[in-house]
């Protein structure tokens, strides 16, 4: 079944037609929901153009306990946790969408500008915790304590401990994604906010100077998130955004000069940035920088490790079709490369690449981007379980999120304190649905076999992170651009325009 919605019409010398645009996912739905549940995640005090009506003001004295403003950013997925390291990184992939399909996300509504305050709802935390050039706070709150209680954001009280790094305790990680985060963010926001945009893109030099100049592994937020890639990849990006941001050609000679650190990998996630760093570097080589002709060769490797039927395949699919790379948040993976495969194909297409060889077997760009929609319409639905990954898309989605906010009454309808204990007696264990519906949450997705069980209390399937949901964004804007071209042409001169056809 398709769904085709008329998209306007426009005149020629003939007649007026009428675009028919045919789709068997509703992208425009996915990518708005998609956008709102990052208000859903919101630390600090909510801004009077929040959405989501069960959230509250939570977190208001953040970075008290050092004498910093460390209100506002995002909770990292189900828990009350800011761990700045993978909120830069969601900031990142936010804004690569908002620079590579503004437009087209333009288009629906008003997403841009709701994918923009999502955005700068990051950005400005990122600002407020970079206190000094060598100063990074980098995370609020003790995820041990944090993890073992059960409560509403808005009634934490577990311990807001806060972590940093300094020029004596560096964490090259964490400093240059934020440096990247705050460079991409600055492209999004130059002719919207030519002064933010600058403030953003001072900050990003500064940060990378920190990363670059005191390198150091970043462990502070482990056990919860280690750096298994090392800080190599997260220089590289931060580079290559500055590059992109400024012009630089400082930052060219950085990404040039230090070709070898890439590598051929066959993941894009928080703590591994390569993929990200060939599909940016990629489209410099291929528009005439030849000295980057490694970072194209690995991007290259990465659509060769997804695609089924490569002969350097690296990624199993489950058997309804789906990316499987680990059984913990597995769609998180997917997400980030349905994202790659997407921009990476944009980029050929520009180029007038045809597409990829893989030893024997050539993926046109046309291949690519149908497999990368292939996983994003899994996610929406079209799998072995004939439900949506995405809470509040169709008919039949989880409910029971593993999420303390989703999972709680609302401050607004239950006003009185639901302590840690009670919490999970009374909520955690119950076999009922979420009182809130966190619409927009991805979830970590189905095991091996394509199965999902809806339980709360099976967080590597059913918790949503925010670096899941910005790759996403990325994917199903891209998709929503594409859909739009691919439009079907039908000479309608007395059709009703706001009709819905189903073929």
């Amino acid at each position: 079944m398709f769904l085709c919605i008329w998209n306007g019409a426009k005149s020629n010398k003939d007649n007026d037609q009428l675009y028919l645009c045919c789709s068997d996912a509703d992208y425009e739905d996915a990518l708005s929901k998609g956008i709102l549940f990052f208000e859903g995640q919101r630390s600090g005090k909510l801004p009077a153009t929040q959405r989501v009506e069960w959230r509250a003001d939570s977190a208001l004295s953040d970075g008290s306990l050092e004498n910093v403003n460390l209100r506002g950013g995002y909770y990292d997925a189900g828990d009350n946790v800011k761990f700045g390291w993978p909120m830069a990184f969601s900031i990142s992939l936010l804004s690569w969408a908002a620079a590579e399909y503004g437009d087209e996300i333009d288009s629906v509504g008003r997403q841009l500008q709701n994918l923009q305050r999502a955005i700068r709802w990051g950005t400005d935390f990122l600002l407020q915790a970079h206190t000094s050039s060598t100063t990074l706070y980098t995370q609020v709150g003790d995820a041990d304590r944090d993890h073992e209680c059960w409560e509403r954001p808005e009634d934490m009280d577990t311990p807001r401990t806060l972590y940093k790094i300094t020029s004596t305790s560096p964490g090259t990680e964490v400093a240059a994604e934020a440096a990247a985060a705050l460079a991409a963010a600055s492209i999004v926001f130059k002719e919207a906010d030519s002064n933010y945009s600058a403030r953003l893109l001072r900050h990003s030099e500064s940060l990378f100077e920190l990363a670059d100049k005191y390198r150091g592994s970043y462990q502070g937020s482990c056990p919860f998130y280690c750096s298994y890639s090392g800080y190599q990849d997260e220089l590289l990006w931060a580079a290559a955004w500055l590059y992109k941001a400024s012009g630089d050609s400082n930052y060219l000679n950085y990404v040039s000069t230090n070709e070898d650190w890439s590598q051929a990998v066959s993941e894009f996630s928080w703590d591994n940035k390569f993929a990200g760093v060939q599909t940016l570097l990629a489209k410099e080589f291929l528009a005439g920088k030849t000295d980057l002709s490694r970072y194209k060769n690995d991007a290259d490797s990465f659509v060769c490790a997804m695609m089924p039927g490569s002969s350097s395949v690296q990624i199993k699919t489950t058997p309804g079709g789906l990316l499987y790379v680990r059984d913990s948040s597995n769609l998180q993976y997917v997400t980030s490369a349905s994202m790659v495969l997407v921009v990476y194909s944009k980029i050929l297409t520009a180029a007038r690449v045809e597409g990829v060889r893989c030893g024997s077997v050539n993926f046109s760009t046309s291949k690519i981007k149908a497999f990368a929609r292939s996983q994003v319409d899994y996610i929406l639905g079209n799998n072995p379980m004939n439900m949506s990954y995405m809470v509040g898309f169709g008919t039949k989605f989880p409910t029971q999120l593993h999420h303390r906010g989703a999972s709680l009454p609302s401050i607004h309808t239950t006003p009185a304190k639901i302590g840690c204990n009670d919490a999970y007696s009374t909520w955690y264990s119950s076999s009922k649905p979420n009182p809130n519906t966190h619409v927009g949450a991805i979830v970590g997705g189905p095991d091996s076999n394509d199965h999902f069980t809806d339980s709360r209390s099976d967080f590597s399937h059913s918790e949503p992170t925010t670096y899941m949901n910005a790759a996403f964004v990325g994917s199903v804007a891209a998709l929503l651009a594409q859909t739009k071209e691919e439009c079907l042409h039908f000479p309608l001169l007395h059709a009703n325009r706001s009709s819905v056809v189903d073929y």
